[in-house]
């Protein structure tokens, strides 16, 4: 038995496909891609997570934000600085370190030291300097206690991320959205969309 092709009239309209294989085809797309983003959604919250939870308890060091422009370019406004702590005898010049200012609310700062002195008495006094500032701070630190803490490394815009992820409107679609996202990629997980070919006989 001999399969007859069947003969497109002239001027005859191209088949278009199927609605339902347009929604089978996005189906299958969307099949493949959520599953991957939806991990490296949760890969990069646990990630976040670990350098600014679990790290500081476990490691010992302490994350913090940069708030200003007077460490750019190498410490930009949002930049996030991990530094570890350090005995203060091991203060010299060069190192950046965050220490309370002595003066106004003694508030943090991140500032480079140009010049370090031991008192009589086995204190340490310092004084800094931001690398964008044209002068040295007004002020002569003490550095208090037995331990400074000095930058070890910088995470570039992750202060910007901390800051939108407090915002109340994301909290929200963190709180109701992640739980909804990870029913969907289970779902993704169990049912995939399968594709049918269908074949002629002759």
């Amino acid at each position: 038995m001999t399969a007859v092709l069947p003969v497109r009239r002239p001027g005859a309209a191209l088949q278009l496909p199927l609605a339902e294989d347009t929604r089978s085809r996005a189906a299958r797309i969307v099949g493949r891609v959520a599953p991957w983003l939806v991990r490296g959604v949760m890969g990069l919250a646990v990630l976040v997570f670990l350098v600014l939870a679990v790290g500081p308890h476990l490691l010992g060091y302490r994350t913090m934000t940069m708030l200003t422009a007077s460490m750019a370019p190498g410490i930009d406004p949002g930049d996030v600085t991990v530094v570890t702590p350090i005995s203060v005898s091991e203060v010299t010049e060069g190192m950046v370190i965050t220490y309370h200012k002595p003066i106004d609310d003694r508030s943090l700062v991140t500032h480079r030291v140009v010049s370090v002195e031991t008192g009589p008495d086995g204190a340490v006094q310092i004084q800094t300097k931001g690398d964008a500032n044209a002068a040295v701070d007004p002020w002569t630190a003490t550095l208090q206690g037995d331990t400074a803490y000095e930058v070890q490394a910088v995470i570039p815009e992750l202060g910007h991320l901390i800051q939108a992820l407090r915002a109340p409107v994301v909290t929200q679609v963190l709180l109701y959205g992640a739980p909804a996202l990870l029913a969907g990629w289970l779902l993704l997980t169990i049912w995939r969309p399968t594709t049918t070919e269908e074949e002629g006989t002759a």
